[in-house]
């Protein structure tokens, strides 16, 4: 629903890949340029985007006033043939109510790669059939691996300098 960075590579796929139709919702929307690059829609509520898609991909960050944002209310205003793609935080959905909703066909199926209580997964969800289940793969390319690798040796490098590491844990 967030249209940041991640959703724009999503969509990347989606509407160039797929030839789908892309519509969002987002507090803080991207440039115009953005939006026609993707000839996307943008929807007015979090409500009109659940209503309007086969596809519901969730990209926003976890916590605070996004904790079960999805939740029975709001899945029971998808389509019954849409799917709910779950790669932002594990607490954004309301995994209970998901659970039951895939269980009563109020949604056709769902995706998922974050879980409410990591690295416990609900154990319907490990059982249904119209749910994909992996673990967050999110940095599992080689160019996010690499850049990884290469910012912990920085970190090092800058420590043996005499320098603050740039990402100081403690």
């Amino acid at each position: 629903m967030v249209f940041g960075r991640i959703a724009q590579a999503v969509a990347q796929k989606a509407h160039f890949g797929f030839g789908m139709e892309v519509s969002f919702f987002d507090p803080y929307p991207p440039s115009a340029e953005v939006i026609n690059k993707f000839s996307a829609k943008q929807l007015d509520t979090v409500e009109d985007v659940l209503r309007d898609s086969d596809f519901v991909t969730l990209h926003c960050p976890g916590g605070g006033s996004n904790t079960n944002l999805l939740n029975k209310e709001r899945l029971g205003m998808m389509k019954k043939s849409a799917f709910l793609i779950n790669t932002a935080r594990g607490d954004v959905v309301d995994e209970p109510a998901l659970v039951q909703a895939l269980k009563d066909g109020v949604i056709a199926g769902a995706g998922l790669d974050v879980f409410a209580k990591e690295p416990t997964v609900t154990e319907d969800l490990l059982t249904m059939e119209n749910v994909v289940l992996l673990p967050h793969l999110g940095s599992a390319t080689t160019e996010t691996r690499v850049a990884m690798g290469l910012r912990s040796l920085g970190n090092v490098k800058a420590f043996f300098d005499g320098q603050e590491p740039g990402d100081r844990v403690a």
